[in-house]
Parts: structure tokens; sequence; C-alpha cells
């Protein structure tokens, strides 16, 4: 008898170190014996680095077999590609070997122009492959698309759908997809991220996706195809650059169906020399974002032209200027060289650099007036009278800034554009004043004193 147990426990034990070699054989197969790196726990599980690292390996693998140029817009994975991170890199207790990929979170954001996604009248997509054999690997997917923008005018309103969020999952971890859309201002686009009452709010934690709370804007990104983690990954060549724009993409799309409300009670003037105008000052806003884009210097739309774009969608004919506005933080002593330079004659100067500066420029006729905005306990910017030396203060709220489309210009505007617009024209926005004095007009005009005799000079200069 005892020789009979002795029997079985060997059989069995020769059984159990089969089983347990086959299982080191088939997790050799599936995890070590591949390329990348290789993270796991003192009882030998895969980490959450692991499952990170083989999910987006998996669908890189899957983007690159459908020819589907995607690349990587997460901001953190893109924050430790920046210098000053690698040199920091040994000093952060992170993971080994997953050092750029996998970042803590469960998703990871890439991005893909548009036009490289191909559209068919039938199922949808050229590209349904894809989708399909994301699905196969065990991906699910959800889909977020939105009205086509692009097609929106002040004659009709768009009513296509375009995709502009795949949110694909695996293992509860999610890989979001940012479609990106060419705009007629030569920038991308993506559209924002909005669930339908019916779609699951579970499905990912969506609080802390990189992109969708608002819609966004881009200038076009160079890519360069390099090695992180071992994955070959797509990513912009100034890194920097790509994420500082991503913090401040914000875009505001311009309200046509107001707009197109606002035109039938009050249309627009299609004479020959309002027709003129608007061909003018577009030509100029063009010309002055070229400039102060050079210098390096942020701008917005303000003033009439800021209240054109936000309640017709165009320039207002009858205001026979273009208004922008600057923070006197960013103010450059070349400014008025650059402008010089580019073909237009500086007409005044008002104020200087500490107090109320204004600056006026005319090309082909039509003025450019740059106002600067000074923040101290408000937001505010100066207006002088030339002939008295009388000064004048326009208050307004605290605003920040966002991207818009306006005359096939990517620019600046207000985020609060409606409380800035009332702040300057006041409840009746909405109803055109062709008569304005802009000493006394403005709801947030204030007296500011006299400039003293002595500074005239030196405060105001007229051309």
């Amino acid at each position: 008898m005892p020789r009979v147990n002795r029997t079985v426990a060997l059989s069995l034990l020769i059984v159990c170190s089969l089983v347990f070699l086959l299982f080191q054989l088939y997790y050799y197969r599936k995890y070590v014996g591949k390329t990348g790196p290789h993270i796991l726990n003192p009882a030998g599980h895969l980490t959450t680095s692991q499952v990170q690292w083989q999910t987006v390996k998996t669908f890189l693998a899957l983007a690159q077999r459908f020819r589907l140029p995607l690349f990587l817009a997460d901001t953190i994975a893109l924050s430790l590609l920046s210098q000053d991170a690698l040199r920091q890199q040994d000093l952060l207790v992170r993971e080994p070997h997953c050092s750029f990929l996998c970042t803590g979170r469960p998703v990871t954001s890439f991005a893909l122009q548009a036009n490289r996604w191909k559209y068919d009248t039938g199922y949808g997509y050229q590209q349904p492959g894809f989708l399909l054999a994301a699905e196969q690997k065990g991906f699910e997917l959800m889909e977020l698309r939105g009205e086509d923008p692009r097609l929106a005018s002040l004659d009709t309103l768009s009513g296509e759908q375009i995709p502009l969020h795949f949110l694909f999952r695996l293992h509860n971890y999610v890989i979001q997809v940012v479609f990106l859309y060419e705009r007629s201002g030569n920038y991308l686009w993506h559209g924002p991220l909005r669930l339908q009452a019916d779609m699951d709010r579970s499905f990912a934690p969506f609080k802390l996706l990189d992109y969708g709370y608002h819609s966004g804007a881009y200038d076009r990104p160079e890519l360069i195809l390099t090695v992180l983690d071992g994955l070959d990954v797509r990513v912009p060549r100034n890194v920097s650059s790509f994420v500082a724009q991503q913090k401040h993409a914000r875009f505001l799309e311009c309200r046509y169906r107001e707009a197109r409300n606002f035109l039938q009670l009050y249309p627009d003037d299609s004479s020959v020399v309002a027709v003129d105008f608007r061909r003018k000052a577009k030509t100029l806003l063009h010309l002055a974002a070229r400039t102060l884009t050079q210098l390096g210097v942020p701008f917005w739309l303000s003033s009439g032209t800021c209240l054109g774009w936000f309640r017709q969608c165009n320039i207002i004919s009858y205001s026979r200027d273009v208004d922008i506005g600057i923070f006197i933080k960013d103010y450059r002593p070349d400014i008025i060289a650059a402008f010089r330079k580019a073909g237009l004659s500086l007409k005044h100067k008002f104020g200087k650099v500490e107090d109320s500066l204004e600056l006026s420029f005319l090309s082909d006729d039509i003025k450019l007036d740059i106002f600067f905005f000074y923040e101290d306990a408000d937001v505010w910017n100066g207006g002088t009278q030339a002939k008295s030396g009388r000064k004048f203060k326009y208050i307004f709220p605290r605003f920040s800034l966002c991207w818009a489309e306006f005359l096939e210009l990517k620019v600046r505007v207000p985020c609060e554009t409606l409380d800035y617009v009332m702040a300057n024209y006041g409840t009746t926005w909405n109803i055109p004043v062709t008569s304005w004095d802009w000493k006394t007009s403005p709801s947030n005009v204030q007296e500011n004193g006299v400039w003293p005799v002595s500074e005239w000079e030196e405060v105001i200069q007229v051309y």
C-alpha cells in the first residue's frame, strides 16, 4: 500500500510539473519572448504599466497594419519627452523600461488628421477593416460624432455628421483617437466630446481625457517617427510647442444661426463701398496677424471687430477700421518698425508703455487700431483726445483668450465674448449703431484725468 501511494504522489508531481512548465512556456511566448518592456510584480503577475504598454502595442500594430498615421498627442507622455524631463528622469521614481507611455493614467491619447481616415457612402468608411480588426483583438469602441462646422455659413447650417473622437477600451484601459480636420484658416481643428443620452458614461474616465472638453485649434505639427519604450511612435517634432498649444487650444465657433437671425432684421450693406471696405479690412487683418505672429506677440479681436465676429460673423461695414487688443506685457519696442516694414504707416501714437498706450496705423485708407490692455485692480485700455490731452479708460471684466476663425483666419477672441462685448456696447449690443463717439458712447468709458502739457510731445504723436 505505501508503494502505491508513493507512485500516485510521484505521478501527480510529474503532472503538476508539466502543467507548470507549459504555463511558463506560454507566458514566455506571449509576454517575455517579445521585444519591449517586461514589468512584473514580485508575484510574477502583470502590472498596470505592463497592461498599458501591451494595449498600446496592440493598438499601434493595428494602426500600422491599416496605414493609419496616428501620432502621440497625450500631454503627459509628450511632457516626458522634453529635454528638461529627460535630464530629471533618473530622479523620478518610475517603473523600469516603460518610461514614456506608462503615464499612470488609464488612458492614452493619439491624434489623426481626418483626411487620412477615408469615407465611404456605404458603410461610412473605407476603413471598416480597422474597426473590425480592433474588435477581434478585444477592443470595445465608443464613437462620438458631431456636425461638420466647415460646411456651416451664413447661407446654410451644416447637418452632416463627422467622426470627432474614437474611444477604444481593452482591459479597462482606454485609447482616445482625436480627429483633426483642416480648416480654411490653414490650421487643424478638433470638435468637442459630447455624450448622447443613451451612451455609457462609465465607458471611459472622461474627466481624465486630454481632448474634448472644448473644441480646439492647432497649427499643423511636423511629425517624426521615433521609438518610445520599444514601440515605433509618431510624435510632433516640436514637442514643447505642441504641448503649449494644447493648454490654450480652446476654440469658439462663429454663431451662424444667431448671425442669420440678426441679418434678417438688419440686412448687410451690399453697396460697392461696403464690399470694398470689407475686402480691404480682411487684407489688413491678415497682414496684422502675419506681422504680430512673426514678432511672437499674441493679439485678439477687440471693439467693433470683435462685435462683428460675435454678432454677424463678418466685418461691420460702417465701422471703417480694424480693432485688435494686446496685453501690455506682450509689448515689444520693435512693433512700430515691423508694421512700417510691412507697408503700413503710423497714423498716431498716444500714451506710453506705462499708461494708456495706443497705436494706429493706416493701410489703403483703412485704419488699424491697436489697444494695449493693462491688468491691475481692473482690466482696461486707455484713450487720449489729441486736441485736449484728456485721458479715458475703458474697463472690462477679466477674460481669457480662445481661438476662432474669422475671414479665413485663425485668430484669438475673448472666451467670455458676450461679457466683453456688453462691457463695451451695453445690453443693446445687438442693435446696430452707426453714429458712435468713442469718448461717450461706450458703456465702460471713464474719465481718467489729463496728460500734463509737459508730456504732450511724448504721449500725443500724430503723423
